[in-house]
């Protein structure tokens, strides 16, 4: 089980690199699904073959959200809320068969009394040629050390969910 880190243990500067993850359509219908976004560019081979992209792609809230699921465990920290995103750019497209990772670094961090601190952390959604197909900055509000500990540590595993 890896460490859960604390405000005290991490610096501006500090980076990360999380497991790969492989997209897969069954990812992008599922989100589809989810989500209620049928766009033809996500779900139709036809119709993407005949778009820019000349294939389809998986929805850019996805690739989001991978890089919200990939990083929240590298680093492991004890969060009490997520507080917000900003400056996201959707640089690249993401296609079925991508194998990308969430690169996180530390950008700035605050303390907020004595129990918690806000840290800003910049995510970059990298595929397998390692192009940053996605990236902007995540605030987390986190656990001090002088926090008085309620909860139980949690171990997270990653686990692929491609087939």
């Amino acid at each position: 089980m890896s460490e859960v880190l604390h405000f005290e243990d991490v610096r501006r500067g500090d980076r990360w690199i999380s497991p790969t993850r492989t997209v897969t359509r069954s990812d992008v219908s599922q989100f589809a699904h989810l989500t209620g976004d049928f766009n033809p560019l996500h779900m139709d081979d036809d119709f993407a073959k005949e778009s820019m992209f000349r294939r389809p792609i998986a929805h850019g809230l996805l690739g989001l959200s991978f890089a919200a699921g990939l990083g929240s465990a590298s680093p492991l920290v004890d969060t009490v809320a997520f507080l917000g995103v900003s400056e996201w750019k959707f640089l690249k497209p993401v296609y079925f068969g991508d194998r990308v990772h969430v690169v996180t670094e530390i950008l700035e961090m605050e303390p907020k009394g004595r129990k918690r601190g806000s840290v800003v952390w910049k995510r970059s959604l990298v595929n397998q040629r390692g192009e940053v197909v996605q990236e902007g900055n995540f605030e987390t509000l986190i656990t001090r050390r002088c926090a008085p500990q309620k909860r139980p540590a949690v171990e997270f595993q990653y686990q692929s969910m491609a087939s």
